[in-house]
């Protein structure tokens, strides 16, 4: 396989223009990528050359992070303003007992350089606020929400919303788990989180996960499908999620596809919400 990608980089049937000069160690490191037809050398390069911000290095930030550094994605930017501490460990597999104490972004970047050194960390060792979060957001490609509160979530929706950027959003507590994508700055049926969720619920109403609790192996299952759909979305590949929300239930093993479409009484981006399980 790596004598058929070195045979002609600027033209490998099947596998797309390797128009980067990838070395022999990267040619090395994703060819299971690259000789994939949806990915090729093309992809590749997208994938080197995209920025993504990843908001909160916890549960859903750990396995999110280690797939998109080991995918090659060129610079991932790191939110998250806390330290690691020992209740993170149990599900928060980006750190490990020597980074007791050490703040997150820290330890998840030198995490990211011993996967994959090719990877460009961005720490960004603050809390998303309404002064910081549109610039911050503005400077990637893809965002991905893996924050544990409501108020996150929609101050993340807003300024993607307001920055023309694609959001993937992702939540968990106990055993269950939820995904979708948004992208409503497009148009044409791509609604947002408020068209999905108008308000916030009542507080007190929904625990976080550290009142509530969660499974670990859940954050693994649904920040690995996270960072399946970020890929996607740089690459340009496969049925976006936009306008479809993923629900997994861990303890019965299913999943479930949610449709819903723009609220125009929304009060983001206009549009309107109906939803039907598939």
């Amino acid at each position: 396989m790596i004598d058929q990608l070195r045979a002609r980089r600027d033209g490998i049937k099947g596998l797309g223009y390797l128009g980067m000069d990838f070395s022999e160690e990267q040619l090395e490191r994703y060819a299971r990528q690259i000789i994939l037809p949806e990915v090729g050398g093309i992809g590749q390069e997208r994938l080197c050359r995209a920025r993504v911000l990843v908001v909160g290095a916890g549960g859903l930030g750990s396995p999110l992070l280690l797939y998109l550094a080991s995918a090659g994605v060129g610079t991932l930017g790191v939110v998250d303003p806390d330290v690691v501490d020992l209740s993170n460990l149990q599900r928060q597999v980006i750190h490990d007992g020597r980074g007791l104490g050490r703040p997150k972004v820290e330890s998840a970047a030198a995490r990211i350089a011993a996967i994959n050194p090719d990877v460009r960390v961005e720490c960004h060792q603050t809390k998303l606020t309404d002064v910081n979060a549109v610039d911050l957001v503005a400077g990637y490609d893809v965002i991905a929400d893996g924050t544990d509160n409501f108020a996150a979530r929609y101050l993340i929706n807003d300024a993607c919303f307001v920055a023309r950027r694609t959001l993937v959003s992702a939540a968990i507590l106990r055993f269950d788990g939820q995904l979708s994508t948004f992208k409503p700055y497009l148009g044409g049926g791509h609604p947002c989180y408020r068209c999905l969720f108008p308000e916030p619920p009542p507080p007190g109403s929904v625990p976080t996960c550290a009142a509530g609790g969660v499974f670990g192996a859940l954050a693994g299952a649904i920040g690995s499908l996270q960072a399946m759909e970020v890929l996607k979305e740089i690459l340009g590949i496969g049925d976006s999620l936009s306008g479809r929300l993923l629900l997994f239930e861990g303890l019965t093993a299913r999943f479930r596809a949610i449709r819903f479409t723009p609220d125009p009484e929304c009060c983001l981006c206009g549009d309107r919400s109906h939803t039907s399980e598939l």
